[in-house]
């Protein structure tokens, strides 16, 4: 519905953050009407959920408790002032979370409103997702940049991207219909930097990195104290490791540096220094990049695609390429938070790579509307030295996201429907079909390529993290 303007009688031009010329209103009125319309939508969500029954007609059954167990805990609120969430409590000593969910028909209607913190855990959950969005923002330094493409064999890259780009091309022109090549040119550089820095520039260090004296086998002494010049290049911890030969005895330090400069001259790490020096390198070649952190110990690069018109997945240390679900069905593991960084903002990506309920852990680090908020504060923020133009167009690239995000959930629960439907109608003919159903139920994703276990790290490492694919895998039982 097109907003209409108020007649010029109505508006109140002596109030600040107006300006009246011809229409026109300035950023600060947008901001105030804007913060205006949240708290009015926050108050008729808690007024729908602390009504009578008998003034908001019948509701089914299951939603009897859901309502008055909410107009208890909105009658209970503290203070008028005090923001409280109607499907989220502050944590008390044992820090669990007591969710009553509000009823279904304010839910229908109601758009989900950011919500500042309130509590001491949402404030550290805060805090940390601010921390984390700093990280891209050093990839933005011109020097960095430039000395990451002094080391970058642009020659190489550029001339495999020119082959593939010109096999797809002929791909696409072959199938006679019009269509375009499945990638685009800057995609192809992007998979051929992807080759060449996992398989020629940095070095993965074990959790039994060799002696450098005598290249013995260490064995892990704990953490030590970061000496000056490692806090100087930001390793925050220092892995200690001593030689296992009896006649050698050697420690060697593992420092963990966050500084992208430091890894440049190293080329070793784990996941972490990976991701961090390839999504600066992506950056340094002109694609836009996104840092992505897991709650799970976990980090790995999105570039956006133009020809795709959307964000692709890279894992640098397993050399995959627009795979999301190759931590949740590939290694069987289950994922809470995903949130993607750059220097365009922050948003939650989490429906990219957990598709299915069993692959979900609890998100109990703060309440939805407190991340929506969060995340709402770094796109501001990273967004206020920008045009009205730029903006307006990552707004509406973060609509067409958030559109493909719940198509993942919905492509989910479709494919969940026929599945059973299906193991439905094997059961039924399973008396006279029992080996043909037992073939039929295996799912195509226990293939030994699809379940190839984490390549990167030790056998012990990854067995230890369960990441080898070999949890929760399909019963090759048949159906009894």
């Amino acid at each position: 519905m097109p907003i209409r303007e108020p007649p010029p009688s109505s508006l109140n031009t002596s109030q600040p953050g107006f300006r009246s010329l011809e229409g026109e209103y300035d950023d600060l009125w947008a901001k105030d009407l804007r913060s205006k319309f949240e708290e009015l939508l926050r108050t008729k969500q808690q007024n729908e959920l602390g009504r009578p029954r008998y003034l908001t007609g019948p509701q089914p059954p299951r939603e009897c408790s859901s309502l008055s167990n909410s107009r208890v805990h909105a009658s209970e609120s503290p203070s008028p002032k005090t923001p409280q969430l109607p499907d989220y409590q502050p944590s008390t000593s044992n820090n669990s979370y007591s969710d009553v969910p509000p009823s279904y028909t304010s839910l229908l209607a109601m758009p989900g409103i950011p919500s500042p913190p309130v509590d001491s855990q949402s404030q550290r959950c805060r805090n940390l997702l601010i921390s984390l969005s700093l990280v891209p923002t050093k990839y933005e330094n011109p020097g960095l940049l430039d000395e990451a493409l002094q080391v970058v064999p642009l020659d190489q890259i550029y001339g495999e991207a020119d082959e593939e780009s010109g096999v797809l091309q002929a791909q696409a022109e072959s199938m006679g219909d019009g269509r375009e090549p499945e990638w685009g040119y800057q995609d192809c550089v992007i998979r051929a930097l992807l080759r060449w820095f996992n398989r020629s520039f940095f070095n993965w260090v074990g959790y039994r990195p060799p002696c450098q004296i005598c290249l013995s086998p260490t064995i892990a002494q704990g953490e030590t104290v970061p000496a000056p010049l490692e806090l100087a290049y930001g390793a925050l911890r220092v892995e200690l490791y001593q030689c296992s030969a009896s006649k050698c005895g050697a420690y060697e330090r593992f420092p963990r540096y966050g500084d992208v400069w430091r890894l440049l001259q190293t080329r070793k790490g784990r996941t972490g220094e990976w991701v961090n020096v390839f999504t600066m390198f992506c950056r340094a070649l002109g694609s836009r990049a996104r840092w992505v952190w897991n709650a799970e110990e976990n980090v790995w690069t999105e570039v956006y695609s133009e020809m795709q018109k959307r964000w692709i997945h890279i894992d640098v240390c397993q050399e995959a390429w627009d795979n999301p679900k190759l931590y949740t069905e590939r290694w069987r593991k289950k994922l809470s938070y995903c949130i993607a960084f750059s220097n365009e903002g922050a948003t939650d990506v989490t429906r990219r790579y957990v598709r299915k309920a069993e692959h979900a852990l609890q998100r109990d680090r703060c309440p939805e509307q407190v991340l929506l908020h969060v995340i709402n504060d770094i796109r501001r923020l990273r967004r206020s030295n920008m045009s009205t133009v730029e903006r307006f167009r990552l707004e509406k690239e973060d609509s067409r996201e958030e559109k493909e995000l719940r198509g993942y959930i919905l492509a989910s629960i479709a494919q969940s429907a026929v599945s059973n439907l299906r193991l439905m109608d094997l059961s039924v003919n399973s008396s006279n079909h029992s080996h043909a159903a037992d073939e039929q139920k295996l799912p195509t994703e226990l293939s030994s390529e699809r379940l190839a276990s984490r390549r990167s790290g030790t056998q012990e490492m990854v067995a230890c993290r369960g990441e080898n694919g070999l949890h929760h895998l399909p019963s090759r039982d048949p159906p009894q």
